[in-house]
């Protein structure tokens, strides 16, 4: 997968997620902190990459279409503790690396990832 984790993510997890081979830059390594959450978007879309984030604004489909991107996957633990989004993360990579992302809405929790395909 090609990624781009969002600010809110630590950098600690981009080397997880590059360590199972995965293409991962950051918001933050491309000058991109602090930058609105269209920009980010936008930016992901054009690099064509998948968008990791937090950020529950991105879970808007109406505001960030899934469509026409390479896929936005936001991450909901109980408490955003590097432990709990990597453990969330690994749990889910093994399904997400199995689906076609492209285009579709994530939402990765414990236990639970749920899709939302426009096209559907």
């Amino acid at each position: 997968m090609k990624l781009k984790l969002d600010e809110n993510l630590d950098l600690r997890l981009a080397a997880v997620l590059a360590a199972r081979g995965h293409d991962v830059q950051t918001v933050r390594s491309e000058g991109l902190a602090g930058a609105s959450d269209g920009r980010v978007f936008e930016a992901a879309k054009a690099e064509s990459r998948l968008l990791m984030t937090l950020d529950l604004d991105f879970a808007n489909p109406l505001r960030f279409p899934p469509a026409g991107s390479a896929g936005v996957i936001v991450v909901r633990v109980p408490r955003p503790l590097l432990s709990s989004i990597v453990e969330t993360v690994r749990a889910a990579l093994p399904r997400l690396e199995q689906e076609v992302l492209a285009g579709r809405l994530w939402i990765v929790e414990p236990g639970r990832i749920r899709a939302y395909d426009p096209q559907a």
